[in-house]
């Protein structure tokens, strides 16, 4: 994790934005783009990751995000908000070119289909399966030149 004023604004923010919010397993949600933010070695990318999922899953805007953050960060967070009523992988493609947005997306996907973290979550092993097949064709897309 970088430390800096931005980093640290985007931490507050996805703090109060995803508090009360579980994952699967019934931990923080919060811990899930602080995972993120660990693996990243700048502060754009830092600031992305913990803010990848707050206008997606909460009632932050991206709006507010653009008066807070530079345009680098939110225009990240813009391609990686999944509009639910878009095909998912229309989703990826469309991150694709964006080497920010698609760097975090690659290390979601990765935190999403742990298969430790999939297990421990309970759900049926069918609907496990499911995403698990989901997030690999999501991450052969990114990886494609």
């Amino acid at each position: 994790m970088i430390y800096t004023a931005m980093t640290v604004k985007a931490m507050r923010i996805a703090y109060e934005a995803h508090e009360g919010q579980t994952d699967h397993n019934g931990v923080p949600y919060i811990l899930h783009p602080v995972h993120l933010a660990e693996q990243m070695e700048d502060e754009l990318s830092c600031t992305v990751a913990l803010l990848h999922d707050v206008v997606e899953d909460t009632e932050v805007t991206l709006e507010e995000l653009e008066k807070e953050f530079p345009k680098e960060v939110t225009e990240a967070v813009a391609l990686l908000t999944h509009d639910k009523q878009s095909d998912y992988f229309d989703y990826i493609a469309a991150l694709k070119s964006h080497p920010l947005a698609r760097k975090i997306k690659l290390a979601d996907l990765a935190h999403n289909s742990d298969p430790s973290r999939a297990k421990a979550s309970g759900l049926p092993e069918r609907e496990t399966a499911r995403y698990q097949r989901k997030y690999k064709k999501a991450i052969q897309i990114l990886s494609e030149p």
